[in-house]
């Protein structure tokens, strides 16, 4: 017999893929299947920076660490955690890569450098170059509020940075193993945190058409910019470089692993399962409209797959800001779909695996069958919060707002709609 709350099944399966993908165990898996010998050293950056820290350190103990993370830790003498500023760089941020670089450049030819990376490194991570902090704040939030896609946003801030595209791996002779937990589509690991120990295949000349595409000023960030392209500061490593045959980087987790899990789940519970892509990306609202029509014709025709089913899809979609309201682009996933589906609504939950979903305390958003007819009860408008950019405090309201915390977790996002008839 299935489970009349679907709303809970739906929060089972996002703890459940959660749980199965856990970055600590991820980490443990590879170490456990791949000979690896000693580090010298650890260093882990991201959202995920701590579990995957103690999946490392179960089997090396007593190797000295640094981590920089979202959240604070402390995970043996022999080392630091910093807490960093994310999604906008802070003083910690700087601190934390300073004292990356400074420990790397320590190490010799002969040294073995383990570096675990998770999403959110970009900005945990921040060693400026061509600008200061303060500059770098305002660009990333400038970036941050355009519909500047991650490959973009990370272009640019890779040639503002001394660590960042490759030049963690440029600072150090020592062999570098770097694991990976990817939040980006494709798992592009040049993108992954801005990919501090991969080849750069973007351009000082891209970072700038990137400025001029969203007509974004920073005259200093461009005159940084235009010095590059004139080779009088050296362009980011590139595949040829020799430099990284002593380095070698291991996506060990990923969206489409984490919605593999929440598919497991929802078979075990009985449901047919179908993963659409976990390489989703642009408008927010062409994707809501996009999932909006598939459930439509689902429901009318038995087309392209007959109900009941659960429809899992991930990747990052993108928002471009321009209310002062709360959300992030999986509560406004769920708005859109709403606004499109109206009173014909379905069971769904759309969040971050991370559980920070924009500038909102939420992880995410839950929709039912009847969130349309309650949010004109309470009336609610759909369009007016959508133009703010307001979707956290129209889930809230209706206490349908997932509220997790950090995860600790990092592998883009999640969205799962039920269809039972």
């Amino acid at each position: 017999m299935r489970p009349q709350n679907f709303k809970h099944q739906l929060r089972q399966a996002f703890d459940h893929a959660l749980k199965q993908s856990h970055p600590s165990q991820l980490v443990g898996d590879y170490l456990s299947k791949n000979a690896s010998s000693k580090p010298s050293l650890i260093l882990a950056v991201g959202k995920a920076a701590l579990p995957m820290l103690e999946g490392a350190l179960v089997h090396f103990p007593d190797v000295a660490y640094l981590a920089v993370s979202v959240v604070d830790g402390d995970l043996g003498s022999q080392g630091e955690v910093i807490r960093g500023g994310h999604p906008i760089p802070s003083e910690a941020s700087v601190k934390g890569a300073e004292k990356a670089l400074a420990l790397v450049r320590q190490l010799k030819a002969d040294d073995h450098l383990l570096l675990l990376i998770s999403g959110g490194g970009s900005a945990l991570w921040s060693a400026p170059w061509g600008l200061d902090l303060a500059e770098k704040q305002a660009l990333t939030q400038a970036l941050l509020h355009s519909s500047a896609s991650i490959h973009q946003i990370n272009a640019v801030r890779k040639h503002l940075s001394r660590i960042k595209g490759g030049r963690l791996a440029q600072s150090t002779p020592a062999k570098i193993t770097a694991l990976l937990l990817s939040d980006v589509t494709g798992d592009d690991t040049s993108v992954i945190a801005s990919g501090p120990t991969v080849p750069d295949p973007s351009t000082f000349a891209n970072a700038l058409d990137i400025l001029d595409h969203y007509e974004l000023g920073f005259p200093k960030v461009r005159e940084h910019f235009q010095r590059g392209i004139a080779g009088k500061i050296p362009e980011s490593p590139k595949a040829d470089d020799p430099l990284f045959e002593r380095v070698s980087n291991h996506v060990i987790g990923s969206n489409y692993l984490f919605l593999a899990t929440a598919k497991d789940y929802w078979q075990s519970q009985g449901f047919k399962s179908i993963i659409l892509s976990d390489r989703f990306e642009g408008d927010v609202k062409e994707l809501a409209r996009f999932h909006a029509a598939l459930i439509t014709s689902i429901r009318i025709h038995q087309q392209p797959f007959q109900t009941p089913i659960v429809l899992l899809s991930g990747g990052e979609a993108t928002v471009q800001v321009k209310g002062k309201g709360m959300g992030g682009r999986n509560q406004e996933f769920a708005l859109w779909l709403l606004n499109f589906l109206k009173a014909d609504g379905v069971w769904a939950l759309s969040a971050g695996s991370d559980g920070i979903d924009g500038n909102s305390p939420a992880a995410g958003a839950f929709l039912s069958p009847d969130t349309w007819l309650r949010a004109k009860h309470l009336k609610l408008d759909v369009t007016n919060f959508l133009a703010a950019n307001d979707s956290y405090t129209f889930f809230k309201t209706l206490n349908d707002s997932l509220e997790t915390g950090p995860t600790q977790h990092n592998l883009n996002d999640f969205r799962a709609i039920l269809i039972d008839g």
